[in-house]
């Protein structure tokens, strides 16, 4: 089976592993991944990316020309991209970018020219109804007509494209898998002297953007409600709300208690994860339902929260978006946004260790058996299969 997978997603190599070993499932297996040539992420990132070609066995990374360089919505590839898809005429076509895709549209439209006859496929994280305009309805009319399969990264997002009218096959999972070689659980005694944690302290963890929609504020005003107990609150990222934080923790007597880790590559990020007795992710949906417009957010999946799971760290989140579906049984789930709920889930934890362990074990055993890459990279094959 030969299968080409379109994304910029994957000029990050780190992003490409769940490929890398779907190529080495069994042999026959071909993956060859099209990334743009040259991309401009936003964010703090702001130098333009120029990727370069990688082999490794039957698994490839190709550059491939491309206008816009920093929209997702509007990337599409030059010439290269055909003499591409003729001499590797792949079995399954996968485009990454979404329903509105216009490198969709482009694969498709060369997959017909070409006679390649690949099942086409995309991708897509969306989960908010919408509705569209002349020409973008236009543009997603002839995707869906000429759409084999479809991955959802959540449940809602695969119910807004069966609204939409969408019948054909579709798989719910995420795009990236959690490597469990780095996110396991690994003690780090040093790391915790090196940042003032004692034994007896209970290690809140929250990883991820300081913004409203990630709920950080009730996370906040929830420890208000625990101040009577030992506890440390272990921050890591950052964003526009870290000085509204700081103020408000000084305010309620316990800025001292937060441990602060602004900046840290992913692969380090598991030493952090290992500290924790908990994370949290608070997220908090910020979409208004009645408008029926695209306007707002909530949360598609939570990948922090597996590689918490896969550290054996008991997780607690919000019931925004996707982060039920993703904990399951394996954790603590509260309404979003109630501070009084999530002060009880935490003293659940501090109240009962071995509660506490039961549920790491539990995140443990369901992270293994469907979110990491080679879970997921079978998943995928059995799907292929299935076209």
């Amino acid at each position: 089976m030969k299968i080409l997978v379109a994304s910029h997603s994957y000029i990050v190599d780190l992003n490409c592993e769940k490929f890398r070993t779907l190529a080495k499932l069994e042999p026959g297996i071909e993956v060859t991944i099209v990334v743009p040539k040259r991309w401009k992420p936003g964010g703090v990132m702001k130098d333009t990316i120029e990727t370069r070609y990688q082999e490794e066995g039957s698994f490839r990374v190709v550059p491939i020309s491309n206008f816009s360089q920093n929209n997702q919505g509007l990337l599409t590839f030059g010439a290269d991209l055909i003499s591409l898809l003729k001499e590797f005429r792949p079995d399954i076509i996968q485009v990454e970018q979404g329903s509105k895709s216009l490198a969709y549209a482009q694969l498709i439209t060369l997959n017909h020219l070409l006679r390649l006859k690949a099942k086409n496929l995309f991708f897509t994280w969306w989960n908010l109804p919408y509705e569209l305009k002349f020409p973008i309805s236009l543009l997603e009319a002839y995707n869906l007509k000429h759409t084999n399969g479809i991955i959802a990264g959540n449940q809602a997002g695969a119910e807004i494209l069966r609204d939409r009218g969408y019948q054909g096959k579709l798989q719910i999972m995420p795009q990236l898998g959690v490597d469990d070689s780095l996110f396991c659980p690994q003690p780090q005694p040093k790391l915790a002297t090196q940042l003032g944690i004692n034994s007896g302290d209970f290690v809140i963890g929250f990883a991820g953007r300081f913004v409203p929609e990630k709920g950080i504020l009730t996370l906040i005003k929830a420890l208000d409600n625990l101040r009577d107990r030992t506890w440390k609150l272990l921050l890591l990222g950052r964003g526009e709300l870290k000085a509204e934080v700081q103020q408000q923790a000084k305010s309620l007597g316990f800025s001292k208690r937060l441990i602060w880790i602004e900046s840290v590559p992913h692969a380090e990020v598991y030493r952090y994860i290992n500290l924790m007795n908990t994370l949290v992710l608070p997220s908090e949906t910020t979409y208004q339902f009645k408008t029926l417009t695209s306007v707002g957010w909530k949360e598609q999946f939570g990948h922090v929260l597996i590689e918490a799971m896969a550290c054996q760290v008991p997780v607690i989140g919000s019931d925004s978006g996707e982060i039920p579906n993703v904990i399951d049984r394996a954790g603590l789930v509260f309404p979003e946004g109630n501070v009084g709920e999530l002060s009880d889930r935490l003293a659940q934890l501090m109240d009962n260790r071995s509660f506490a362990e039961e549920l790491g074990q539990r995140g443990y055993e369901r992270v293994i058996a469907k979110y990491t890459n080679r879970a997921l990279a079978k998943e995928l094959l059995e799907f292929y299969r299935s076209l």
